[in-house]
């Protein structure tokens, strides 16, 4: 069986979905790896390191072309085309209202596998590429708020003054701004975190952080452990909560998603020029519309002296860390479709991952 690996079409996608660990492990199982020249680069891993490990380098046409399994961050339509049929197209992410990328899929009997659509189980767990991902997102985003921030963050004591540490405020208390927590915590500022999830209180006061909260608030987490759509009395309530807390901090990080909607607008134009220039907001909802006014994806706008930072990709910019975990993922999850007796891919639809992460057209 072959597993093909091939370069992404956005420049600013720098991860890749093999390691030279993966690699090895796939190639004690007798498999064939093709990879495009240059393929990990970009996580700091050469051709030659990838060829000593069991990888052959190959044309993108041909891996496309004789794969039985491509691994790719995003699908392109151009290359649905050259697949054979049969293939088996294992992603990061997949965009369901793709119809016409469905319609071919069908027609050439081809299974894709979006893994941003797992379900919340323990089975699931190894796999799961979102909480591998946003935990690097939400570190990246406390580095780079930092780094725009032109005052020292931790406390100091000097001869010459005392120096007080910046103030954070994470909305959203998911991996993402737990993981915030935890570094700006470690960074030396003063954390505070709110979320219309109430189980989040003691994950945030357990690292270290101050929940703010609405009183009386309502739970707003689905079965599936998601954040859910806020009734209008609770959104008028957290409004004014969150304009008396915003107007006092020097960071701020929004990590609030809703899964399959536009993101909350939960910082008002109001609330960003309460703020003292020289403030920094970074908005990792950028692309789903953003968190925060003034919000552009992969810009840094500039109001009042207030930067809000809008990268809409935070784990590529750790590249090389991203893809050794979202290889990780990626590799037990085709430990899950592999046949080792047969030595092909069993897809089988009655078990709960599969049914939850197979795309077809039928969608």
């Amino acid at each position: 069986m072959i597993i093909g690996a091939l370069h992404e079409k956005n420049n600013a996608e720098k991860r890749i979905l093999l390691s030279l660990e993966t690699v090895k492990k796939l190639s004690k199982e007798k498999l064939t790896i093709l990879v495009a020249k240059g393929y990990g680069l970009n996580s700091n891993i050469s051709d030659q390191e990838l060829v000593d490990s069991g990888v052959t380098i190959e044309t993108e046409e041909n891996i496309l072309k004789k794969s039985d399994v491509i691994l790719k961050i995003s699908l392109e339509e151009g290359e649905i085309e050259v697949l054979k049929n049969g293939a088996n197209i294992v992603l990061n992410s997949f965009d369901k209202k793709n119809l016409e990328i469905l319609k071919k899929l069908k027609g050439k009997n081809i299974n894709i596998f979006s893994l941003d659509f797992l379900p919340r189980i323990t089975r699931a767990q190894s796999m799961d590429i979102l909480s591998s991902q946003a935990n690097l997102a939400g570190y990246r985003s406390v580095i780079d708020s930092s780094y725009e921030f032109n005052k020292a963050v931790p406390m100091m004591m000097t001869a010459a003054g005392t120096v007080t540490p910046a103030k954070f405020f994470i909305i959203g208390a998911g991996v993402a701004g737990l993981q915030a927590i935890a570094t700006a915590k470690r960074l030396g500022g003063v954390v505070s975190a709110t979320d219309v999830r109430l189980a989040s209180k003691e994950q945030v006061e357990s690292l270290g952080g101050k929940f703010v909260f609405v009183e009386d608030m309502e739970n707003l987490e689905t079965a599936g452990g998601y954040a859910k759509e806020a009734s209008e009395d609770f959104k008028k309530k957290q409004e004014e909560l969150l304009k008396e807390t915003v107007k006092k901090q020097d960071i701020i990080i929004c990590t609030a998603l809703i899964p399959g909607k536009k993101a909350p607008r939960i910082i008002t134009e109001e609330m960003v020029l309460s703020m003292k220039p020289g403030s920094i907001i970074c908005d990792l909802a950028a692309a789903q519309g953003g968190n925060s006014a003034f919000s552009e994806p992969d810009k840094i706008v500039e109001k009042n002296g207030i930067k809000i930072i809008g990268y809409t990709n935070f784990a590529s910019r750790i590249s090389e860390t991203a893809s050794n975990l979202l290889a990780k993922n990626i590799y037990n999850f085709i430990d899950l479709i592999y046949d080792k007796e047969n030595k092909t891919i069993k897809i089988d639809k009655e078990d709960e991952i599969i049914k939850s992460v197979l795309m077809n057209g039928e969608q």
